[in-house]
């Protein structure tokens, strides 16, 4: 059977170390061997540890590092690893030589110099794999492995946990704070967006300038800063239109998840969600950093029912033809096969 490592640094929070645990649960689930090393995060190792994987923590550091290296490198090797799949840049760099194959995975359009020790590349959009052969990446060693999202049921918080009336529309969104993310264009929406709420999970950098903003703004009094949430089920049963402002989004699982959770969704239009959304088919396109577009499109959402309920109907079937756990954690196990031979 085959044994694969698989390696990560990553941030404290972000959407490709969320689904790194998700990937690796899926994976482990479908009854793949694996070996687990990362960047020490308390949240991540619990994730891992409830769902069945003891990961190897490493401080995958700076130049200064010589550990991560040839530790990775043994751990490999005691594992008698098949595959060593690395994310993102820093893991990938420091991927082993070995008796084994190599697949980097990118979430993004990183500079392939960090992926020259690897034999393959995993983009997570068409669109990634072709930035890889455009930058010389042979096309036959490069493979598009979407994301998925996995979905649970759980009722709606309860408005009132978090001071909202129950007789106004609730728009919710979530992500890293961060300027990639849009979050200011999206407060900005929210000023042209009558007694609307938003509740917006996350936690990051730029939490700080959002609540400035938010009260130049004259919306303060309507947005609710959840911070860092494990409940997204809940929040999303909870909402009414869901928002993904992102300025840069290679991807972008946010998408998937309104799909799964079957609530009504307006995107920016860069590049993760416009690759995957048929615009007033299955969710509501609008040009990137464009705040006015973005609130017609709210208003145009919360005062359409029939059209929230068709958005949300094509969503959910494109999201169990194509983005399912299973379905993509098959993709890897035949990919993995695939290497090998």
């Amino acid at each position: 059977m085959t044994r694969v490592l698989q390696c990560i640094a990553g941030a404290e929070h972000g959407g490709a170390e969320t689904f790194f645990v998700s990937l690796v649960l899926a994976l482990h689930n479908a009854g793949l061997e694996q070996r687990v090393v990362m960047r020490p995060n308390a949240l991540r190792r619990a994730r891992l540890e409830k769902g069945g994987i003891a990961p190897v923590e490493l401080p995958f550091g700076g130049v200064f590092d010589f550990r991560t290296g040839p530790a990775l490198k043994r751990e490999a090797e005691r594992f008698g690893a098949d595959v060593v799949l690395s994310w993102m840049n820093r893991a990938s760099i420091r991927c082993p030589k070995g008796p084994y194959v190599r697949a980097g995975r990118l979430g993004g359009y990183y500079d392939l110099k960090y992926y020259r020790t690897c034999d393959w590349l995993i983009g997570i959009t068409p669109d990634i794999v072709e930035h890889m052969v455009r930058n010389g990446w042979p096309r036959e060693r490069a493979i598009y492995l979407p994301n998925f999202a996995t979905p649970e049921a759980a009722p709606p918080v309860p408005r009132a946990s978090l001071a909202t009336p129950e007789d106004v529309p609730l728009i919710f969104s979530l992500g890293r704070l961060h300027p990639a993310k849009g979050f200011d264009v999206l407060f900005e929406a929210l000023a042209d967006i009558p007694g609307a709420y938003l509740w917006l999970a996350g936690e990051g950098p730029s939490r700080g300038e959002l609540e400035a903003l938010a009260e130049r703004l004259g919306v303060a009094p309507r947005v609710r800063f959840l911070g860092w949430r494990e409940d997204k089920a809940a929040l999303f049963a909870a909402a009414d239109v869901a928002i993904f402002p992102s300025r840069y989004e290679p991807f972008g699982t946010v998408t998937l998840e309104a799909w799964a959770y079957e609530t009504p969704l307006v995107a920016a239009a860069s590049a993760g969600p416009a690759g995957v959304i048929a615009d007033g088919e299955d969710a509501l396109l609008v040009p990137v950093e464009d705040a006015p577009a973005l609130a017609a499109a709210i208003n145009r959402l919360i005062a359409d029912k029939a059209l929230r309920d068709a958005l949300v109907a094509r969503g959910k079937a494109k999201f169990d033809a194509h983005f399912t756990e299973a379905a993509v954690a098959r993709r890897y196990l035949d990919f993995f096969e695939r290497i090998q031979s």
